[in-house]
């Protein structure tokens, strides 16, 4: 029969061999833990090329000074007739509106029997001034209401011509406020006509924006409200607005377009105006950029496809670039698509490509 002694130095062997057997594992583990993670990514090269740094604005397309109309009544009057509707291609000379003619009749009408009357008594003043009866000074007082009367006659002859409100340019009729029997007057605008092949666009920048733009600057234009819209050419700053707008708190900046299709009137357009060109300059896609304090760094690809943090300093900027004046060199690979998850020495594989196997742990001797 086994002494208690000797089953108690059984149990303590036995407790010490399984306290090594998970210290072995606990190790492995450890091990196991520390392995450098791998992140898949996608990469690109630093390119030297000309870099333009640009600003970008949304704006609509509208009719060039000089080639758009606003029409208005000649006096009030009541509208008898519409005959154009918005978006209808007028041409010169062509009838828009059609007032009611019978106040416009009733005052040449009127004009014509006062310049009779005034024609009549500046006859007798002159005949009664060659015989002595009255003085000089009544002759030139029924003068002075002739010219008046004559005046008053050529005024309402013009209105009774105007009370048929005719297109002045070929162009689109671009809105029409003139309701059938309404009442009008002459501060009210009724129709405006603009050619729809003299236009420009007109850009809306901040203040700050604008004060960087200079006329003659290049602007590349396309369809939209992004710079992925369908490309229309591309045009130059013609003219800067020297005030704010008071509504959009934004300054107007013109743009004269040589655009590859035509443009409709009040089309939106998306611009980016050159403001600075650098015949060679170090690139890289802006996805590559990841802010650093007040700073971007960028992760730097080495031949063993580990990435390395780089401090790097940012000239300018567009939609998909951004120049890189200190901290890079052509030809370097950098971190892109992924750069926001990598770590220093991080090791880096390519966006769908299997992640290297471990290697087999080696069996104990």
């Amino acid at each position: 029969m086994m002494s208690v002694r000797g089953t108690s130095r059984r149990l303590v062997a036995l407790a010490i061999g399984l306290a090594a057997v998970a210290g072995c594992g606990k190790s492995d583990d450890s091990s196991d833990a520390a392995a450098p993670a791998v992140v898949q990514v996608k990469t690109a090269v630093a390119v030297a090329q000309g870099f333009t740094e640009s600003v970008s604005a949304i704006g609509t397309v509208a009719a060039r000074a000089g080639h758009s109309a606003s029409l208005s009544a000649p006096s009030a009057g009541r509208v008898a007739r519409v005959l154009a509707t918005t978006g209808k291609y007028v041409a010169a000379g062509q009838p828009l509106i059609e007032l009611d003619a019978a106040p416009f009749q009733a005052s040449q009408n009127s004009a014509q029997a006062a310049l009779e009357a005034a024609q009549q008594a500046y006859d007798r003043e002159q005949r009664l001034s060659r015989e002595g009866i009255v003085a000089r000074k009544d002759v030139e007082q029924a003068a002075a209401e002739l010219a008046r009367a004559r005046a008053d006659l050529e005024n309402s002859s013009r209105e009774a011509q105007l009370a048929v409100l005719r297109s002045p340019i070929a162009g689109v009729v671009t809105r029409m406020s003139a309701t059938l029997g309404a009442s009008v007057d002459p501060s009210q605008p009724l129709v405006d006509i603009a050619d729809p092949n003299a236009v420009d666009i007109l850009l809306n920048l901040s203040p700050t924006a604008a004060a960087e733009i200079r006329p003659g600057a290049h602007v590349s234009l396309s369809a939209g409200e992004s710079v992925g819209g369908e490309p229309l050419g591309s045009g130059t700053v013609s003219d800067i607005a020297g005030t704010v707008d008071t509504t959009t708190r934004s300054v107007l900046v013109r743009v004269a377009a040589a655009p590859n299709r035509p443009l409709r009137l009040g089309e939106t357009v998306f611009g980016q105006v050159a403001i600075r060109s650098v015949p060679t300059a170090i690139t890289v896609p802006i996805e590559a950029l990841v802010p650093q304090g007040e700073g971007y760094q960028v992760f730097v690809v080495d031949r063993n496809s580990i990435a390395h943090a780089r401090d790097v300093t940012v000239g300018g900027r567009t939609a998909s670039v951004a120049e890189i004046t200190k901290g890079l060199s052509a030809g370097e690979r950098v971190v892109t698509y992924g750069a926001y998850g990598v770590e220093d020495s991080a090791k880096v594989v390519p966006v769908g490509s299997a992640p290297p196997k471990a290697a087999p742990a080696k069996p104990e001797p």
